[in-house]
């Protein structure tokens, strides 16, 4: 029989979000789950083992108990989250416990946050569009059903708005779940998503989960790990598609760059830890369609310092099936959403793929705009006028397609006072169709600005002349 004590250890150092135990009696294993003798409990996580009796763990929610000594019991399980029905409508933590005020879940099935990705053999590749409703995406880096796209961009340029207009376009004509993942954001800004999801009516398919950045960096390391369990019992057990929104993959490779410093290990490429590109891929590849159902997930990632080649962009390219680049020079002009079109890109975007038409008016739309992109040296340096005609009229061309890629938000409804326009795939290609046609040529580039379709330019016609 097992002495009582044997499962007890105890603090001996605190560095910051990370504690060595002692354990005189056999170590627990990596990604056991501690805690410690106090009311409430601190939840730490092994993480290495420095020595034959040390157990270096991270803490998941610190208190003011916390010190050297404490007694610490080692629960012999991973950290699990509950799975079910029952998470529909709820807003959660890492550890699953709700945080939106409502009632506790009790007496539910868990299951660990830490579990392997499906096996190759196991996985299917779905092939179909998945709609936004958001033209320059749905023409020109079309979604995946089944599928892992990005949005990136740096500070200011708008991936939460962008991420939560989709949420509003595509939650409501959902027939899968709808799981929302927030690493390391405002808290701000996930009591207003719980309240306009609320208020649109969709939060009975939805389930949030939060680790925010006034928490540990052990919390907003693991939460996306606790997203994804409960997103994979939908997917496995119910056999139902889910749709996986996260908001901001950069945080979750941050708080491993935090964890991997405070565990003491040696710095790899501009800071990053060594092990980024496994603990990306370990996420990453939990997101995956099978024959159960499908996982799609559009992620946001946030671009220190708008440089490309930063690691942390470059591994998270690596997994996309679509890249939505956000620019800050769009975003400088007020064309929102300030998606730039030449650098963004979709497997998808293949005439096998799409229809041969999606396929040649996207291809038509991207030669313009570079074309156009070529002649601005030219226009700084001599002028409009001295351009040839064909080029003049690629221009104009050019600058309608720039305004008419910009687009109504829902989700800005109250801001700029523009209702929200929600434009199919159908809609989107008759509309760049006709303007590529030369068919508005005498109509100013401005008349593009804002809105749905080219059916909009009578009305906003009819508004500015009253």
């Amino acid at each position: 029989m097992t002495h009582p004590d044997a499962h007890i250890g105890h603090i001996t150092a605190i560095l910051g979000g990370v504690t060595d135990i002692r354990f005189n009696n056999g170590l627990p294993s990596i990604g056991t789950r501690l805690v410690t003798l106090t009311d409430p409990e601190i939840v730490i996580e092994v993480a290495s083992l420095p020595d034959a009796r040390t157990a270096r763990g991270l803490i998941l929610n610190p208190t003011p108990d916390l010190r050297l000594g404490l007694a610490v019991r080692d629960t012999g399980h991973p950290i699990t989250v509950p799975v079910g029905d029952a998470l529909l409508g709820r807003m959660f933590n890492v550890f699953g416990d709700t945080i939106d005020d409502g009632p506790p879940l009790k007496d539910l099935p868990r299951r660990p946050i830490l579990r392997a990705p499906v096996p190759l053999s196991q996985r299917r590749a779905e092939g179909d569009i998945f709609e936004t409703g958001i033209k320059a995406i749905d023409l020109l880096s079309p979604l995946e059903r089944g599928g892992k796209a990005g949005l990136f961009g740096g500070a200011g340029v708008g991936k939460t708005v962008l991420i939560t207009e989709m949420i509003h376009n595509m939650v409501a004509e959902y027939d899968g779940i709808s799981l929302f993942c927030g690493i390391g954001e405002r808290c701000r800004e996930a009591e207003e998503l719980y309240r306009e999801m609320r208020d649109a009516g969709v939060l009975g398919n939805t389930i949030m989960v939060f680790g925010q950045m006034n928490e540990s960096p052990g919390v907003r390391f693991r939460v996306g790990h606790a997203a994804l369990t409960m997103a994979e019992y939908f997917r496995d057990e119910q056999r139902r598609n889910v749709l996986v929104l996260i908001d901001n993959i950069f945080r979750f490779v941050q708080a491993g760059s935090e964890v991997s410093g405070l565990l003491g290990r040696i710095p790899s490429r501009v800071g990053y830890q060594p092990t980024l590109g496994t603990e990306l891929a370990e996420l990453e590849e939990r997101i995956c369609s099978t024959a159960s159902g499908a996982m799609t997930s559009i992620q946001a990632v946030y671009v220190p310092a708008d440089d490309f080649t930063d690691p942390a962009a470059t591994h998270t390219f690596a997994h996309l099936s679509a890249s939505i680049v956000l620019s800050r020079k769009k975003a400088s002009e007020g064309l929102y959403p300030a998606i730039d079109p030449l650098q963004s890109f979709s497997k998808m975007l293949t005439p096998g793929t799409v229809s041969a038409r999606h396929y040649r008016v996207a291809r038509d739309v991207r030669n313009t705009l570079a074309e156009y992109e070529d002649l601005k040296d030219i226009i700084a340096m001599l002028g409009l006028a001295e351009l040839s005609e064909k080029d003049r009229r690629t221009v104009r061309q050019a600058r309608q397609i720039e305004r008419f890629l910009t687009q109504p938000f829902y989700t800005t409804e109250a801001m700029t006072g523009n209702p929200g326009a929600f434009v199919s795939l159908e809609q989107s290609l008759n509309s760049f169709e006709r303007i590529l046609s030369g068919a508005f040529s005498d109509r100013d580039e401005g008349d593009f600005y804002m809105i749905g379709t080219v059916d909009d330019l009578a009305t906003k016609s009819n508004r500015n002349a009253a």
